[in-house]
C-alpha cells in the first residue's frame, strides 16, 4: 500500500503538525489512512488499545484519521532517563534501559520491530503517512537509521521534506538537508513543504522558483503560520494560555524529566486559568494550586525539586491556604519515600519525599498500562461530589499506606489516589484528568475557582476543531493534484 513520509529539516520544523494535516484531510475524503512513526524519543506518551504505549503525538495522528492509538503506529518510542540514556519501548512495550552508545548498536535489531509494525499496518489500511524524527542529515546518527531515510530506504517509498520559514534561513535549511544525504536519499525525495509562512506570498515566490530550479524539485505548497493553533506537543512545554484577569493560579514546576505534560492542555486553554510553568532557577510565584506532573525519573526529579527550593515553597503554600495537586509521579513525590531497589529509573536506591502523605511508593517491574473511567470521591469536596473522570494509568510505582483510605477517585471499582484531612493536598495515578469538563470544574472548584467563571473547554472537540483547521490549510495551500498522484490516489 502507499507509503509517504514526511521529514523536517530540524527538530519541530512542523513533522507532527503536516502528518496530522495530511492524515486529517485524507479521512475527510473516506480515505483509509494510518499514522506510523518509526522512532520517536519524547516523555509524553499515550496508552493505546493493545495495551501499549506510543508517542502522544502519533496518537494525536491517530485521532486525525478517526482511529485509536495502535502500538505498530510508533513501533520504537525511546524515553529518556538521563542525559545519555533512555528507557526502550518496542511496539508498546518496555524492552529496557539502554545508553545513548548501546542503543546506537542496537539499531539494526530495533530496526526489525519497525518493518513488523509497517507491515502489519499496511495490511490494514490503503494509505500510510510517516513521520520522520529530527533531521535525515544529522550526519553522526546516519549509521543504522531507523528514524528517517533508513526507513524510507527499506520502506521504498517517497519523502516530502518540511522546512520552517518562521526560524529564517529555510531555504539553507532545504538545499543544505538535500545535499547531506545519498544519491537514492535524494531521488526519493519528491518534494519540500515551506511551513509557518507570514507575509505577502508573492514576496516568496521568487525563493520558491529558485528552489525548484536548482534543486529539480517542487514546491508542493506554503503553509501559513497558524495563530492560537493548540495541539498536542511531542516534547515542548508551551506557555502560551488564554486567562482573563482575576484568573486562579495555577503553578507547575517543570521538572527536568516531566512526563506527559499534555494533562496542562485543557488548563491552558481554561478561560479562568492563569497556568505559569516553572522552569529551573526561577522564582517560584504566589499560587492558588500547585501541580507536580508526572516524571520519568521520580526520584531524580524528586532531588532537583528540594534543590530549587519547592518543599519550603510549598509548605509556605499550605500554610496560606493554598492547593497542591500530585500526578503520577508527583503524587508519589507527596509520601514518605521513594524506593528503587532495581533502578527501573535511574540508580538504585531509597529518596525521601515530601512528607504530606502517609504512604510509600515501590518502584516494581511490569509498568501499569490502562485506559479508565470512573467518578471523583466526595473527599475532594466534603461533600457530594461525583463528576465523571477518565483518563490514562502509565507507572511502575505501587503506592502503599494509610493515607489511601481517603481516595481521589473511584477508578473501575478501584480507590486511585489520596486527598488529605483538610482537603488541602491531593494525588492521583490518572492523567488527562483534565480533559473531561465537568471533572476539570470540579477539580478546579476544589482548588477555588469561582462557580460564576468560564467554563472549560471540551478538548476532545477541541482538538478535532485544531485538526479540521490543519485540513482545511491542507486544501487551501497545497498542490493537492500533485500529493495524490503521490499517493497513487
Amino acid at each position: 500500500m502507499p507509503t509517504l513520509m514526511v521529514q523536517g529539516t530540524t527538530s519541530d520544523a512542523g513533522k507532527t503538525t503536516v502528518v496530522a494535516a495530511l492524515c486529517r484531510w485524507l479521512a475527510r475524503q473516506g480515505v483509509s489512512v494510518a499514522p506510523f512513526k518509526p522512532q520517536n524519543m519524547a516523555l509524553n506518551s499515550a496508552v493505546t488499545i493493545d495495551g501499549g504505549e506510543i508517542g502522544r503525538s502519533t496518537a494525536l495522528q491517530a485521532l486525525a484519521c478517526g482511529l485509536e492509538p495502535h502500538s505498530d503506529m510508533n513501533p520504537v518510542l525511546l524515553k529518556p532517563q538521563s542525559d545519555c540514556g533512555a528507557q526502550v519501548i518496542l511496539r508498546g512495550k518496555v524492552h529496557g534501559n539502554m545508553d545513548a552508545l548501546d542503543y546506537h548498536a542496537y539499531k539494526a535489531e530495533a530496526m526489525a520491530s519497525v518493518m513488523q509494525s509497517w507491515q502489519a499496518l499496511s495490511a490494514r489500511y490503503d494509505v500510510i503517512i510517516a513521520e520522520g524524527a529530527g533531521s535525515p542529515a544529522e550526519i553522526n546518527l546516519r549509521a543504522n537509521d531507523i528514524a528517517n531515510m533508513g526507513f524510507a530506504e527499506a520502506a521504498d517509498c517517497p519523502v516530502l521534506l518540511v522546512g520552517d520559514i518562521d526560524k529564517g534561513g529555510v531555504f539553507a535549511q532545504l538545499v543544505g538537508t538535500l545535499a547531506l544525504i545519498s544519491d537514492s536519499e535524494q531521488a526519493r525525495t519528491a518534494g519540500f513543504i515551506i511551513n509557518r509562512f507570514r507575509g505577502d506570498i508573492a514576496l516568496l515566490e521568487p525563493g520558491l522558483d529558485w528552489l525548484s530550479e536548482h534543486t529539480g524539485k517542487p514546491v508542493y505548497g506554503v503553509l501559513p503560520y497558524l495563530h492560537g493553533l493548540v495541539i498536542d506537543s511531542e516534547d515542548s512545554v508551551s506557555t502560551a494560555g488564554t486567562s482573563e484577569a482575576g484568573a486562579l493560579k495555577v503553578v507547575v514546576p517543570v521538572l527536568p524529566r516531566i512526563s506527559n505534560h499534555n494533562d496542562f492542555d485543557p488548563l491552558r486553554l481554561h478561560p479562568g486559568v492563569d497556568l505559569i510553568f516553572v522552569g529551573p532557577d526561577q522564582s517560584i510565584p504566589p499560587a492558588d494550586l500547585i501541580i507536580l506532573p508526572g516524571s520519568k525519573s521520580t526520584r531524580h526529579d524528586l532531588q532537583w525539586l528540594k534543590q530549587q527550593g519547592w518543599p519550603e515553597a510549598i509548605q509556605k503554600h499550605l500554610r496560606y491556604g493554598g492547593k497542591l495537586l500530585g500526578i503520577c509521579g508527583g503524587f508519589q513525590m507527596l509520601g514518605q519515600r521513594v524506593e528503587d531497589s532495581e533502578g527501573l529509573e535511574g540508580e538504585t536506591g531509597n529518596t525521601e519525599g515530601l512528607g504530606l502523605f502517609d504512604m510509600v511508593t515501590r518502584m516494581v517491574s511490569g509498568k501499569q498500562l490502562r485506559t479508565v473511567t470512573g467518578q471523583l470521591t466526595s473527599h475532594l469536596s466534603n461533600g457530594e461530589l461525583s463528576a465523571e473522570i477518565k483518563g490514562y494509568e502509565m507507572h511502575n510505582g505501587v503506592t502503599e499506606g494509610a493515607a489511601l483510605v481517603r481516595p481521589f477517585a473511584e477508578l473501575d471499582g478501584c480507590p486511585d489516589g489520596a486527598v488529605n484531612d483538610d482537603r488541602q493536598v491531593a494525588g492521583t495515578y490518572l492523567h488527562g484528568l483534565f480533559d473531561e469538563p465537568e471533572a476539570c470544574e470540579a477539580i478546579l472548584s476544589w482548588a477555588g475557582l469561582n462557580a460564576q467563571s468560564a467554563q472549560s473547554v471540551d478538548y476532545q472537540s477541541h482538538r478535532l476543531q485544531q485538526l479540521d483547521r490543519l485540513a482545511d490549510q491542507v486544501e487551501q495551500c497545497l498542490d493537492t493534484d500533485r500529493l495524490r498522484r503521490l499517493l497513487q490516489l
